[in-house]
């Protein structure tokens, strides 16, 4: 059975040597390039974050319905959830990067996937189509989301759910008060030291990442779910400044 580590290719190397000007972080072909790696080392538990996805979605997927992985990336979710699901479940991968979805494609190809899917390329700051969804799917995504945009691309999650589905969603967070914030930051750094990162490469990723990647807190998370109108929200996951939710309609 397929696990995240068998997808690791090339090793994270962005931000290894010292740049003259930091710019805002961008998916694009090079960070496709090695975004296996760099999930596997940039977030605590990603394994068990991904077998936690598939066993909640097996629960809420429908026969005859979509699953949605918004901000799809390289795949990785998608080839690990087609282990689990029964068939007649369609996925549909939606990523504004083309360079991850290329990446995507070949992954798919590589390792034989033959279920029923559809990769698109959209921006979710500007809105997107959900149809006859029993599960949707947000692992770090949101937080690349405009905060001007969340509330309404949350609300057309829920409009495009079935009755009883859910949305997963898994963010990095800002603690709820500061002194935990930078706390969890620190811890979180030094978890990214022990997987072999440099103090350059946290502090230029850092840099990159810092008007591109808006966090909240758990409870705004909670609360823009709720808004939204979802009947039931809980937290599956929580590792200092990371947090996984699932939201039923």
């Amino acid at each position: 059975m397929l696990a995240p580590a068998d997808f690791m290719r090339a090793i994270d190397n962005v931000f290894k040597d010292k740049l003259e000007a930091v710019t805002d972080f961008h998916f694009g072909e090079k960070v496709a390039s090695v975004f296996d790696d760099m999930l596997q080392r940039s977030v605590p538990f990603y394994a068990e974050i991904q077998r936690m996805i598939a066993e909640i979605a097996t629960d809420f997927a429908v026969e005859d319905t979509n699953v949605y992985d918004l901000g799809s990336s390289t795949g990785t979710t998608m080839l690990l959830l087609d282990q689990h699901l029964r068939p007649g479940v369609k996925f549909v991968g939606v990523d504004y990067s083309r360079e991850m979805l290329n990446k995507c494609a070949e992954k798919l190809a590589e390792h034989h996937f033959d279920r029923e899917h559809q990769l698109i390329c959209g921006d979710l700051n500007e809105g997107v189509r959900i149809e006859n969804a029993s599960v949707v799917l947000m692992i770090l995504t949101l937080q690349f989301v405009r905060p001007l945009y969340r509330d309404t691309l949350v609300t057309t999650i829920l409009d495009g759910l079935h009755e009883q589905g859910c949305l997963i969603l898994v963010e990095k967070i800002l603690g709820e008060d500061s002194l935990f914030n930078r706390h969890f930051i620190k811890y979180y750094y030094d978890f990214k030291k022990r997987n072999g990162y440099s103090e350059l490469e946290i502090a230029q990723k850092r840099e990159a990442l810092e008007n591109v990647l808006v966090p909240y807190k758990l409870l705004e998370n909670r609360e823009m779910l709720l808004r939204a109108g979802f009947r039931y929200v809980d937290v599956f996951f929580k590792w200092y400044n990371f947090c996984g939710f699932v939201a039923v309609k």
